[in-house]
């Protein structure tokens, strides 16, 4: 199955770009961590809203949540693909970083995904 690379681009013979499963399922992971929630015109619940987390005070309390809320919403997104197994998320300076492991449902397969975002 092919399926397309994100960010949408073309390849060296001027086709849509297309990337193996284990980078869509990644390129997935991200899309629904970095969506903000109304951003979509069609889909306006989509997205986590750990974007807005970043405005709350640095502490554990902020980690715990936005861990909670990132696994949350790749289950409810991603659930038929992956099996979450665990989440990090950690705010430094102006860095947010996410560290997700989880098993691709197909192939069985462990990864980690390693995202950071500029905020």
């Amino acid at each position: 199955m092919i399926h397309v690379d994100f960010p949408f681009n073309f390849d060296g013979r001027g086709r849509t770009a297309a990337t193996p499963l284990e980078e869509h399922v990644r390129d997935l992971i991200e899309l629904v961590l970095f969506t903000t929630p109304g951003e979509r015109v069609n889909r306006p619940d989509f997205g986590s809203g750990l974007l807005q987390q970043v405005f709350e005070p640095n502490d554990p309390t902020m980690a715990t949540t936005s861990s909670f809320l990132v696994q949350g919403e790749l289950q409810r997104w991603l659930g038929d693909l992956i099996a979450v197994e665990g989440v990090e998320v950690s705010a430094e300076d102006s860095t947010l970083r996410v560290v997700v492991q989880y098993q691709i449902r197909r192939t069985r397969e462990q990864r980690v995904a390693t995202l950071t975002r500029e905020v």
